[in-house]
């Protein structure tokens, strides 16, 4: 069948919406965004040709796969920062460990059944910083032992700790990113924006590949100081770009807030793709599971995202009626594709006759 042009206009309009099942854009959605996503989707192909990677993160299941990148927070439940959209939410699914040698014992069971390597986590003392030294022996046992690929949400590190925990054998450093003064105080409780920066520069010069993340909706949902977190991130050169959305978890004072819509996080998205043209784009794994979320998926598609981690059937049949090449891997959205990381296709149905880039009638 003929496969889709990779310039085809990248909008949702009301045919395409009949056809592939697209969510309509809304009466927002004007000439200025038809010529952004145009743009964005024709640099992504320039610069990432026509493959789409869906990641599964951690250990959870899609169909018969599962990830094979377990999250581990090394200091259980407790989180001293207490940032106001996540109040140590986040590390209660987690598996936790609070001694180094807890680490170890069940890092070596992860690489005996066959994970593919370990994001290590946890919760921040009031500054912003975690344990590591604590756990730098154990790091550096994982390395020489086992042939886990080992990713950190380092926190705000400090020079001599982002060069440790590369020296350990730390090859990413996952670090959020803020763009101005009232999201890092108010929000996530740090000292300044200059803490950020920082960690960022300390993450650099210790040689570990940088894997900035931004929470789109991060100052009660709305989006502003994003659009300045780009800028920042592009002077610093990432080795990929995640970005997730606020999402309201209970017990937070952020529970009752309305995530952004999904048009207005596309527009981040395609923005940071334009500006960042080399740069893998990922949406990631934290992000709304409901209508909103579908629709979300089908836009960063046409955005010019590479990556999406957890996704849904809607998405990969989207990327498929876009002329997009699916494939799958069984790790954190940060890590690039490796065909030893790789999983089958889970969706054997979707694809027919199995031919990538099919026509959807």
């Amino acid at each position: 069948m003929r496969e889709k042009s990779n310039h085809r206009p990248p909008i949702p309009c009301t045919h395409a919406s009949r056809r592939t099942g697209l969510v309509q854009a809304g009466p927002e959605f004007g000439p200025a965004d038809e010529a952004l996503f145009r743009e964005a989707w024709g640099t992504a192909r320039n610069h990432h040709g026509r493959d789409i990677t869906f990641y599964l993160p951690g250990m959870i299941r899609f169909g018969s796969i599962r990830g094979r990148y377990p999250a581990v927070s090394i200091t259980g439940n407790r989180c001293e920062l207490q940032c106001l959209h996540c109040s140590g939410k986040l590390l209660q699914p987690m598996l936790k460990v609070e001694e180094p040698e807890e680490l170890l014992r069940r890092t070596r069971l992860f690489a005996a059944h066959g994970n593919h390597g370990v994001l290590l986590t946890g919760g921040s003392n009031r500054i912003g910083e975690l344990p590591w030294n604590r756990y730098l022996d154990v790091i550096s046992s994982l390395q020489r032992e086992t042939t886990l690929h080992l990713s950190a949400h380092t926190g705000f590190p400090d020079l001599p700790t982002a060069k440790a925990l590369q020296a350990a054998g730390i090859r990413q450093a996952l670090l959020d990113v803020m763009g101005d003064e009232k999201a890092a105080r108010e929000v996530y409780h740090l000292p300044g924006l200059h803490k950020v920066i920082e960690a960022i520069e300390a993450v650099k010069a210790s040689g570990m590949a940088w894997i900035p993340h931004i929470v789109a909706g991060l100052y009660f949902g709305r989006i502003d100081a994003e659009y300045r977190a780009i800028e920042i991130i592009r002077r610093y050169h990432p080795a990929a770009l995640v970005i997730v959305v606020l999402s309201p978890l209970k017990g937070t004072a952020m529970s009752a807030v309305q995530p952004p819509a999904p048009l207005a996080i596309a527009r981040l998205i395609a923005s940071a793709r334009l500006l960042m043209p080399d740069v893998p784009i990922a949406l990631g794994c934290e992000r709304p599971r409901n209508r909103d979320g579908t629709a979300l998926e089908r836009l960063a598609l046409r955005a010019g995202i590479t990556r999406m981690a957890v996704w849904s059937e809607e998405a990969v049949e989207e990327a498929l009626a876009l002329g997009l090449r699916p494939r799958f891997q069984a790790t954190c959205c940060s890590v690039d594709y490796r065909p030893a990381f790789s999983s089958p296709d889970p969706h054997p149905s979707t694809l027919g006759d199995g031919a990538p880039g099919r026509t959807i009638p």
